[in-house]
């Protein structure tokens, strides 16, 4: 079983305990080789509320992976602030919880989101 199957995996069995609400929405992250993608999901409905990628992020003095994962972190708890969405479930996406998945907890969490 290769690298990308044994995440699908991991996936599924932790999609299978939480659930997004549109009070409480999934946080999901996906991590491509060159970008982190992060959504605020409401399992419910089936919609994403919003979404937001590292593409977005304006130029950073550092140019480390972290600081601009960390930096999409907050804007998502920005946008979702916005909407006045306060807490949300955390989903990691078969992802180990270290480096950019990590980074983009910790900015979710500076932004103001509760999880």
């Amino acid at each position: 079983m290769d690298k990308r199957k044994k995440r699908i995996i991991r996936k599924s069995r932790i999609k299978a305990k939480i659930r997004g609400t549109k009070e409480v929405p999934r946080l999901t992250v996906f991590r491509s080789n060159k970008y982190v993608y992060a959504q605020l999901i409401d399992d419910e409905k089936g919609r994403t509320i919003l979404g937001a990628s590292e593409k977005q992020i304006e130029k950073i003095p550092s140019s480390k992976r972290i600081d601009k994962s960390k930096a999409l972190g907050m804007k998502i708890a920005k946008l979702a602030s916005a909407k006045k969405i306060k807490k949300v479930v955390f989903d990691r996406s078969g992802y180990a919880y270290h480096g950019r998945i990590k980074a983009i907890a910790q900015g979710a969490r500076e932004g103001g989101l509760n999880f």
